[in-house]
């Protein structure tokens, strides 16, 4: 048998369907609690999302109203529910926005609209206010995390993972501009409102103009294939403020090793894809 449960296994991609969501993150993370109860497995580590939070500027604690934004996060909190009613020991870690090597839908897809719009020369307009709440954690503070749940945390303990930048659309966007030479601009919330009935077209008409593009950017710089795209989905759109307090986990020992987000996290993204010949090199300098 095993001694511990790390669960990780779960469709990450926005905008699929209740039956796909249901089937790879609730489904697997039943008959995998089955299979742990038999066993006896000591601790379960089950990696959830602080999606699950009601969207609103005040940061959101362990015990805030549980209101989840997106069709993953309200699977990913059905898994919790099976965690908690299975009688495996458990630790439920819930991270913001992640970043870091690897990263392909956190900041990524931000990065590469960015380098788009270097290309087009335009300026970059994006939805809602620069203080939308876009909280970060970068992936190893996750890592760290798992691991001390392993080792240190209390069975049934629930920690939230999210930084000390108090990161917001603004301040990404003004990482971007000094990265990439840009301009972007926000819509504000009344124009963005007046938008919303229209939202699937929106992000239609932006995908389309962004995909093609980074498309031709990627062929210039002789990346055939790439898993990275400018691609945002519809869930992701509207406006609902990621905020929350990652400060209760710090009272039970643990500690940030990358507390907040700086333009050379944004760097470091792009040079582990750069290196793999994934991301065109002259766009990263």
């Amino acid at each position: 048998g095993f001694d511990f449960v790390v669960n990780l296994a779960a469709e990450t991609k926005y905008g699929q369907t209740v039956e796909v969501y249901k089937e790879k993150i609730l489904d697997v993370a039943q008959k995998c609690l089955d299979a742990a109860k038999k066993t006896g497995v000591k601790k379960w580590i089950e990696m959830s999302t602080a999606q699950i939070y009601e969207a609103k500027k005040k940061p959101s604690a362990e015990s805030a109203k549980v209101k989840p934004w997106t069709r993953m996060a309200e699977f990913k909190f059905k898994a919790e529910e099976a965690v908690k009613k299975s009688g495996v020991p458990f630790v439920i870690l819930r991270p913001v926005t992640v970043h870091g090597p690897g990263d392909n839908s956190g900041l990524a897809p931000r990065i590469i609209v960015a380098a788009v719009y270097k290309h087009l020369k335009e300026t970059q307009k994006n939805l809602w206010s620069s203080a939308l709440a876009m909280d970060t954690v970068h992936v190893a503070d996750v890592c760290k995390a798992i691991w001390m749940a392993v080792e240190k945390f209390k069975p049934g303990s629930v920690f939230n993972l999210s930084d000390k930048s108090g990161t917001t659309q603004g301040k990404i966007n003004a990482t971007l501009e000094k990265i990439f030479k840009i301009k972007t601009t926000c819509m504000g919330s009344l124009l963005s409102g007046l938008a919303k009935s229209g939202l699937k077209e929106i992000t239609e008409d932006a995908n389309d103009k962004h995909l093609k593009p980074w498309s031709d950017l990627c062929k210039k710089a002789g990346i055939v294939n790439t898993p990275l795209t400018p691609y945002i989905d519809q869930e992701l759109l509207y406006n609902n403020a990621l905020s929350v307090d990652g400060s209760a986990i710090e009272k039970a020992g643990f500690k940030y090793d990358h507390p907040t987000l700086g333009e050379a996290d944004f760097r470091n993204i792009m040079a582990y894809y750069v290196e793999q010949k994934l991301f065109p090199a002259d766009l990263a300098k």
